[in-house]
């Protein structure tokens, strides 16, 4: 094989490489819709059959004439409105500074002063240092709107564990939110929904994928050079 061949299949390679590089990382970046975790939980079907004996109301048909509306069972939609606000600042700043001086006088020898060329032979050290560091850093985020959810699982205490995604699709991208956590049923109001400010546990994701998710994402080439793997 000659050299010309070697250098081209070497390029070759090279390059399905960085693709293949390119696909992994993006196709890392890119939210799966299909996630059994956030998927719609349906109401608890009742055991058995309810008697065929002419009434007009049996506990397992679930009829709650006199209840709230409210959720509190398996199944039961609820609404959560998103009304995130976060802001974080800290500010450091370090100043240090020392200085060290030492003097040894000329030792004696039977009463004669030791001398070097006929100088006095004395000991002398200086020490001088210094730091100074300073670091700020600030962030903030909103996030608001509504997202209806299912209840997952009635806990012991009577508390609901919820869950739900919503995906919005809008020209070329698509928007995901998605929150889990564990609501107080006292804190659902009459229009049976919940501030997210009242959910405990509360995991909340909000991404999405498109052109514009791509036009706004650091390509892997770059996110290498500013890794932590990069020694400069």
């Amino acid at each position: 094989m000659s050299t010309a061949m070697s250098m081209s299949l070497r390029l070759r390679l090279s390059c399905a490489l960085l693709v293949l590089a390119n696909l992994a990382g993006c196709a890392a970046m890119v939210p799966q819709r299909d996630d059994g975790a956030f998927a719609a939980t349906p109401p608890q079907e009742p055991e058995s059959a309810p008697p065929a004996d002419g009434a007009i109301y049996h506990e397992a048909q679930g009829m709650e004439l006199f209840n709230d509306p409210r959720a509190h069972r398996v199944g039961d939609i609820l609404t959560i409105a998103l009304v995130e606000s976060t802001q974080a600042s800290k500010k450091a700043t370090t100043s240090t500074s020392k200085k060290d001086k030492t003097d040894i006088g000329a030792p004696t020898l039977l009463g004669q002063s030791v001398t070097l060329n006929g100088k006095p032979v004395t000991i002398g050290t200086n020490g001088d240092r210094s730091f100074d560091g300073s670091g700020n850093s600030s962030q903030s985020n909103q996030l608001t709107g509504q997202i209806t959810v299912t209840v997952a699982r009635r806990l012991s205490n009577g508390n609901l564990l919820v869950r739900g995604e919503k995906w919005l699709t809008i020209n070329q991208g698509q928007e995901l939110v998605r929150i889990s956590g564990i609501v107080r049923p006292q804190d659902i109001g009459q229009d049976n929904s919940v501030s997210s400010t009242r959910v405990a546990d509360a995991r909340i994701a909000y991404t999405g994928r498109g052109s514009l998710a791509d036009a706004n994402t650091q390509g892997w080439l770059s996110r290498f050079f500013s890794s932590k793997w990069m020694p400069y």
